[in-house]
């Protein structure tokens, strides 16, 4: 199946990035920031709840054969940027919705147990002065989360 992508746009440590249309991406993304599989979908479901408007679709895994590395294959809107990204707005933005800024670009909500992380302006994007979260890194404590 990724044989069949054409069209690369870019990589990161975790995942490749393919244009798939004017419209969709794909991601191939191994979950290297994880320590299960369980916890990169719960990561998935996170940034549906919270940015619908860039949620993921599982479509399902490729192995790559040459270093037999599973990736899950996720579908996600295509954010074209129309101005760089004030990181100053997505901090006022979380700090807003209840999420502490720890350091750097990461983020908790001590409320909730949920940890975003790498909010750079490379993964926030702005768009008619919006702004877009199209690679989110999301985690939980669960001693917290799950009360």
């Amino acid at each position: 199946m990724v044989s069949n992508f054409k069209h690369y746009l870019s990589q990161g440590a975790e995942q490749r990035v393919f244009i798939k249309d004017g419209k969709t991406v794909y991601k191939l993304n191994d979950s290297i920031y994880y320590a299960t599989w369980l916890d990169y979908f719960n990561n998935l479901q996170l940034n549906n709840y919270f940015f619908p408007d860039t949620a993921y679709y599982l479509k399902g895994f490729y192995k790559q054969a040459d270093n037999n590395t599973l990736y899950a294959l996720v579908e996600q809107p295509f954010v074209k940027a129309t101005t760089p990204t004030n990181l100053e707005h997505v901090k006022l933005f979380l700090q807003n919705n209840g999420f502490i800024n720890t350091k750097n670009n990461d983020y908790y909500n001590p409320d909730l147990g949920i940890i975003i992380e790498d909010l750079h302006d490379e993964n926030v994007l702005t768009k008619d002065g919006m702004l877009y979260f199209i690679d989110t890194v999301f985690y939980i404590k669960p001693e917290v989360f799950w009360k």
